[in-house]
């Protein structure tokens, strides 16, 4: 599915590549393991050469640097701003000591909107993502500051990341009955190394037509082909913020380059044509330090894995999720479908009703 194939973006009208481009490692400042602004822009054109058209960031990834390089990339471009997909995030607070500076209340959004709207060299985004559960504000404000933006040409559209299910489903049941604009995607970790997704926010987005927009597809590049057994990573500055994989973890890694070699391509893209294959719309972010992992990367537009290796991966990397989602799954088929198939799924006869005829 080549990049220019775009899909529609939840319940909208807007049309996205089917992998995003993921700026937080645009700019060489603390904390971010990043690109140079010459290496970013590379990958940026790169990318929109290609026929990508989305590209995500946030208020506070290298101290609002990444935004800053994309404004200055697209004002030295006139016209190439309105032909892409621009998102950013909006809740870290770059100001120490003002409480006001971070979250999600109105005064919030307001500043940081205006300060990531001169940074991308912009007077609109495309899509604005709350980027953590604020607890702190009720989500009537949130949602009424947001919709006022809507309504104002300033955003167009809006998604939730980090933020729990419940949280997710208040926001989006509220603003549908208020008239407010509604959630159109959720921004979530979601991998064949982080699949706990799976649990609350991936149905609820499937139910509700929001699409997923998973972030570290794979899994702070757990799942690139740099990490085998026994050897040493080299080219990995993530690696000295979050270590290496575990052995749980080194089974999926074993898994995916096992699949990855039967078709012939790189780890990466098998990991992300496996995602790319789940249930609704999954649009993965692909972050990039150098344009070697790009082109990595975008090897899964041309990947499309069989059944049995798609099978194969959801076996090895099927993840253990919180109550109730065990009683949800193969006990309530059992108690609900008693030994049917329905819509495709199979079910077991609670064994009881096999011991005896007698009914009550």
């Amino acid at each position: 599915m080549p990049l220019d194939h775009y899909v529609t973006l939840g319940r909208s009208g807007l049309r996205v590549s089917p992998f995003a481009l993921g700026a937080m490692t645009f700019g060489e400042d603390a904390g971010g393991a990043g690109s140079s602004v010459e290496e970013s822009e590379k990958i940026l054109g790169a990318y929109l050469d290609r026929g990508g058209n989305f590209i995500d960031t946030a208020n506070f990834y290298t101290n609002g640097h990444s935004e800053k390089i994309l404004g200055d990339w697209f004002g030295a471009r006139p016209g190439r701003r309105d032909r892409v997909v621009l998102a950013s995030k909006f809740f870290a607070n770059l100001h120490p000591g003002d409480p006001n500076d971070g979250g999600a209340g109105r005064t919030a959004i307001l500043a940081q909107l205006r300060e990531t709207l001169r940074r991308l060299n912009t007077d609109y985004l495309d899509l604005y993502w709350l980027h953590n559960w604020d607890r702190n504000t009720p989500i009537e404000e949130t949602l009424r500051t947001l919709d006022d933006l809507v309504r104002a040409g300033t955003i167009r559209y809006i998604g939730f990341s980090n933020t729990p299910g419940w949280v997710t489903a208040q926001a989006q049941t509220t603003a549908v009955l208020r008239g407010w604009t509604p959630l159109i995607a959720l921004q979530v970790e979601y991998s064949l190394l982080a699949r706990t997704v799976e649990g609350e926010l991936a149905p609820l987005a499937l139910d509700q037509g929001m699409a997923l927009v998973p972030w570290s597809p794979l899994k702070n590049g757990f799942l690139s082909g740099k990490y085998r057994r026994g050897a040493t990573v080299d080219d990995s500055v993530r690696a000295s913020y979050v270590g290496g994989p575990s052995e749980d973890e080194f089974v999926v890694i074993d898994a995916v380059t096992a699949v990855a070699d039967e078709i012939g391509t790189t780890p990466a893209a098998a990991a992300l044509a496996w995602l790319r294959a789940r249930q609704g719309t999954v649009v993965p972010i692909l972050g990039a330090r150098r344009m070697a992992h790009l082109e990595d990367n975008l090897a899964a537009v041309d990947v499309t894995l069989t059944p049995e290796q798609l099978h194969r991966l959801d076996v090895v990397s099927a993840p253990t999720l919180n109550y109730p989602a065990d009683v949800n799954g193969t006990t309530r088929s059992m108690l609900q479908f008693a030994g049917t198939t329905v819509d495709g799924e199979p079910s077991t006869v609670y064994p009881p009703l096999l011991a005896s005829a007698v009914r009550y």
